[in-house]
């Protein structure tokens, strides 16, 4: 028989107000006044950072940052520091003019669990009353706004850092090795951030669903399933710069239009194909002069799909199309893949626990807790190559994330920090090997 979570309404509610708070707090934390925007190794993530551990300290965690920038809180049971881990967790970077929640309130959530599992000894000293370890990490890199690779510090924890990667460059052109230094980290030291499948439980996420479902279903909670297989890609069309004026139309190589057209296929394929979600977020002309025909454009092309397969075909799809666009225009064209991610499966053992745990917050007689495929990339996507992971999803009114009207409510954030709380409590209640 497993613990049962004997905590108060009114103490769940404080706790849900804290993450609340807290969420405003960090919001303040930005590289860009009247927005929200913190990038990875920058002065904002040292900031948030040190906020986390102090608040991770505040409910008798050790807090220490890793070989790769993620922030570590730390509870050990009575058995001493050896035990293995459940690790809780999110992340604390955004995209720019994000909204206050995305992965933020994962790791708020995390430590106020904590708050509400741990125990006091007669020395006053906090340890987890579970047989395992509870630790919260805050990831440092998911978004991967700054150096255009995603998942960065959650691939350091996995231990699937790629040594590719120090020669990824920012905007302004700086090495990620060169900002490692900066910041204060080894570059030669990063292999020390991560995790052996031994020294862990698994990994629970808690983070609100970047999509609309819970809100149609009049739902607060969902288990996830699965997340989404995901490929992005660079794409280049060359054309034949030329005046605008002097060139008719049945001699223009218009990169430009090329592209375009091609952005179009991606929808239409996409949608045609319904499982697979499409999107060509970025577009650039050059020379970029007004009174030039474009010689060369450039597009994002970002592809999500529940299973890889049916993804893969996707793209060798729109590989035809493409030809036979540019073929017509008299146009070239390449792509270089810049992330391949390939779909992650939550455990079956870690969406029980979520959907246990759900299920101990609704009231008696209510419909089983939803099941959700995340068509969006999280740091379980990651950690799923050393751990068992599980995630639970929390209603976002209207389903919009990544912008500023983001949103999630008190109350749910309650019945969420109430649901984790329980998925930790049967996860212990589980036999061990």
């Amino acid at each position: 028989m497993r613990n049962r979570l004997e905590v108060p309404p009114d103490r769940i509610a404080a706790a849900a107000r804290r993450v609340m708070g807290r969420c405003d707090e960090l919001a303040r934390v930005t590289a860009a006044p009247g927005r929200i925007e913190r990038v990875y190794l920058s002065p904002e993530h040292a900031r948030v950072n040190r906020l986390a551990a102090e608040w991770m300290r505040e409910v008798g965690m050790s807090a220490r940052q890793d070989a790769a920038g993620n922030e570590l809180g730390r509870l050990d049971p009575p058995a001493g520091s050896d035990a293995p881990a459940l690790l809780l967790g999110s992340h604390l970077d955004t995209v720019p003019d994000a909204g206050r929640y995305d992965g933020i309130v994962g790791v708020l959530m995390a430590i106020e669990v904590v708050r509400m599992l741990r125990s006091v000894d007669d020395h006053g000293v906090s340890t987890s009353p579970l047989p395992f370890a509870l630790e919260v990490i805050a990831f440092a890199d998911e978004e991967g706004t700054r150096f255009g690779t995603a998942l960065l510090g959650s691939s350091a924890a996995a231990g699937t850092w790629d040594d590719d990667w120090w020669s990824l460059t920012d905007a302004d052109g700086v090495s990620l090795r060169h900002a490692f230094l900066e910041f204060g980290l080894d570059p030669g030291r990063v292999g020390e951030a991560a995790r052996h499948p031994e020294q862990l439980i698994g990994y629970l996420e808690a983070h609100i669903e970047q999509g609309p479902e819970l809100h149609r279903r009049g739902e607060a909670l969902a288990v996830v399933s699965s997340i989404a297989s995901a490929r992005r890609f660079q794409v280049v069309v060359e054309g034949e710069a030329r005046h605008a004026g002097g060139t008719p139309y049945a001699m223009r190589h218009d990169a430009l239009l090329g592209a375009s057209e091609a952005a179009l296929a991606v929808e239409r394929v996409c949608r045609a194909e319904h499982q697979i979600i499409g999107t060509v977020g970025q577009l650039q002309a050059y020379p970029g002069a007004v009174n030039i025909v474009p010689g060369e454009a450039r597009f994002s092309v970002d592809l999500r799909g529940e299973f890889d397969g049916y993804r893969d075909h996707v793209w060798d799809t729109l590989g035809r199309e493409l030809d036979a666009i540019m073929g017509r225009r008299g146009l070239r064209w390449h792509a270089r893949e810049i992330h391949n991610a390939p779909a992650v499966l939550c455990a079956p053992l870690m969406r029980d626990v979520v959907r246990a745990g759900i299920a101990a917050t609704d009231a008696p007689g209510r419909r089983d807790p939803a099941t959700i495929f995340s068509r969006a990339g999280h740091d379980a996507m990651a950690l799923g190559a050393v751990t068992d992971v599980g995630m639970l999803f929390l209603r976002n009114p209207d389903g919009i994330s990544h912008h500023p009207d983001e949103a999630v409510s008190a109350a749910d954030v309650a019945a969420g920090i109430q649901a984790l709380a329980e998925s930790v409590l049967h996860l212990a209640a589980e036999p061990r090997p």
